[in-house]
């Protein structure tokens, strides 16, 4: 028989102490959001490195998920990606589409996108699997009507 290859482990388990009311307030956290206390201290973790690599990005809960935007703005980071590379990656062209966002905070998307290209390009996929007969099938009631 042979030996299996060994995998490393997707996650490691660590030990850390917090300041009690940091305990108690991701505890309520959790428990708001129908999440173990692991799952959510993960995910704020991930985050809170992730701002910290990419200033001027920062997350917001949406219908589909915690989501990267630009601070300050609400506009989703991938939106100003897919515009810019839309735009044969011209950044005047991205600052032209998105008037009410400043040189700085299109750049701090561009930077996340360099970052986190990955979750971007996934993020991009999908939406591309949106097309009008497909809203049009699954979302009738956001096409107007017809008179």
């Amino acid at each position: 028989m042979c030996a299996r290859p060994s995998r490393a482990p997707s996650s490691v388990a660590r030990g850390i102490r917090l300041p009690r009311a940091l305990d108690h307030a991701l505890v309520a956290e959790a428990e708001r959001r129908g999440r173990t206390f692991s799952a959510l201290a993960t995910e704020l973790l991930d985050e809170a490195l992730k701002q910290r690599q990419a200033p001027g990005v920062t997350f917001v809960d949406g219908a589909s998920g915690r989501r990267a935007v630009v601070a300050g703005s609400g506009i989703d980071v991938w939106e100003v990606v897919r515009t810019w590379k839309e735009a044969r990656k011209d950044l005047a062209a991205a600052l032209a589409a998105y008037p009410s966002l400043s040189e700085i905070q299109v750049r701090a998307a561009l930077g996340y996108c360099a970052r986190f290209g990955a979750e971007i390009d996934a993020r991009l996929e999908r939406e591309s699997t949106w097309t009008e007969d497909r809203v049009r099938r699954e979302l009738p009631y956001t096409t107007p009507r017809k008179t």
